[in-house]
């Protein structure tokens, strides 16, 4: 491992979980709950959250892929006009809490790999922490990381910084010594906004093309990182 790095902080949809085969099935589950059988409301609410129900899978660039729990609820507000937006927010934190996580790569030896050279490991998401605890700990890696924080903890959403400052300060590390992994602009925003080194993976919706501009390098997944800070020693 490069001397330099010290700290890895993972977005986690998209990046430790692939995006399509974790999210895309239980959106559609979702919105067949909420729709209840009515067509008309089944597209209406598929359209907000700009997903393509016919072919179970989240449209480029869906809120839903970079957006909080709370960005998502207003713009199903709307269609669930009798529900107040805190209602429907609360309602999408329960469920995505019951959502089953594929990891991108096999997580437990690669975090672990990590951890034996000292590297400290954070999460920082824009779901709610309550459920990317839930995913974290049925993935059995929940105690890999010694920080965890989602838009509702604190420190703001992506793509501001606070999240990856909060990781950087929590650690007591410089943020040039932190390396920001994720799969969406507002990952990469976020983590050049705190001074910290990007890493884009593909394991999202977007592609290298959308990515490069933002980051210091683009990898397939994260299982490529130890190739890549090993090149940077």
């Amino acid at each position: 491992m490069p001397r330099k790095t010290k700290g890895l902080l993972f977005d986690k949809d998209g990046t430790l979980f692939d995006f399509h085969q974790s999210w895309s099935l239980w959106a559609r589950g979702l919105i067949d709950g909420l729709s209840d059988g009515d067509l008309g409301r089944r597209a209406d609410l598929s359209r907000c959250l700009e997903y393509d129900y016919e072919n179970k899978a989240f449209y480029p660039g869906a809120l839903s892929v970079s957006g909080t729990v709370r960005q998502q609820a207003e713009v199903l507000s709307p269609v669930l006009s009798d529900w107040p937006i805190a209602r429907i927010e609360a309602h999408l934190v329960q469920l995505a809490a019951t959502a089953v996580m594929v990891p991108a790569t096999p997580l437990v030896p690669l975090l672990d790999g990590f951890r034996a050279a000292g590297l400290r490991l954070g999460v920082a998401t824009n779901d709610a922490e309550s459920a990317a605890r839930k995913h974290l700990e049925a993935s059995d890696i929940i105690d890999k990381f010694d920080y965890i924080a989602g838009y509702d903890s604190g420190h703001g959403a992506k793509p501001d910084a606070g999240m990856c400052s909060a990781f950087a300060v929590a650690m007591k590390l410089d943020p040039a010594a932190c390396v920001m992994i994720g799969d969406s602009h507002h990952d990469l925003v976020a983590g050049r906004a705190a001074g910290m080194v990007t890493v884009a993976v593909l394991t999202g919706l977007a592609g290298a093309v959308d990515l490069a501009p933002l980051a210091d390098v683009v990898l397939p997944d994260i299982g490529a990182l130890p190739q890549w800070l090993a090149s940077q020693a």
